[in-house]
């Protein structure tokens, strides 16, 4: 079964819609909708249901892509939208994970500086427009992310076996924020050669 990539169809020819009003767009919006849901479960120490709402998070973040795919309904909103919302959706979890203690402090270093900076190098190199295509390591990348994160948080829940699994987590976060600087370091070489290519009057394909 073909994870990266699913939903992908060789029997249609893929064009790029224009308009906001597709299936995964509007799933990518409910994605980010849950995301104040998920700081408030935490808050109030409910992290069986935090679990499930990450859980949920994390599905979602790979149901649009699949569906854009199955129903040739890629867009143009979509290719920035749903990178975004992930982005922001993951800064916000790991704040979260951080300052209620659920995660050590070199996790929001580790994804967050790089994020910041790289988001701000590429907006500047193309020239306002965010557009980055993503790169199997950071599939798989964002993968180890959004399964170590709901073990760690599962591992607050009196009924779980909380010290194996924050030790499963901790591993592959570590492994997570490993491959984030190496992603990090990948997008930055593509911002600059989109930049280049931009300013000579080129056009840029990803």
């Amino acid at each position: 079964m073909k994870i990266i990539g699913a939903g992908g169809r060789d029997d249609i020819e893929y064009r790029e819609l224009t308009t906001f009003w597709t299936l995964p767009n509007l799933i990518t919006v409910l994605r980010f909708g849950l995301v104040p849901v998920f700081v408030w479960m935490v808050q109030s120490d409910r992290y069986g249901w935090a679990t499930i709402v990450l859980v949920v998070l994390g599905a979602t973040d790979w149901i649009d892509g699949y569906v854009a795919r199955l129903l040739n309904q890629i867009s143009t909103v979509g290719k920035w939208l749903d990178p975004v919302a992930d982005r922001v959706a993951l800064i916000v979890v790991i704040v979260v994970f951080v300052v209620d203690g659920i995660a050590p402090a070199w996790l929001a270093y580790a994804i967050i500086i790089p994020d910041v900076l790289l988001i701000t190098s590429t907006v500047i190199l193309a020239r306002g427009n965010p557009n980055q295509p993503v790169s199997n390591l950071g599939k798989i990348r964002t993968a180890l992310l959004l399964v170590s994160m709901p073990l760690l948080l599962l591992s607050r829940v009196e009924t779980a076996p909380g010290e194996v699994l924050e030790t499963v987590a901790i591993v592959l976060l570590a492994i997570g924020c490993v491959l984030h600087l190496i992603a990090a370091v990948f997008y930055f070489r593509q911002a600059q050669r989109r930049a280049r290519m931009l300013k000579s009057g080129g056009t840029w394909s990803g």
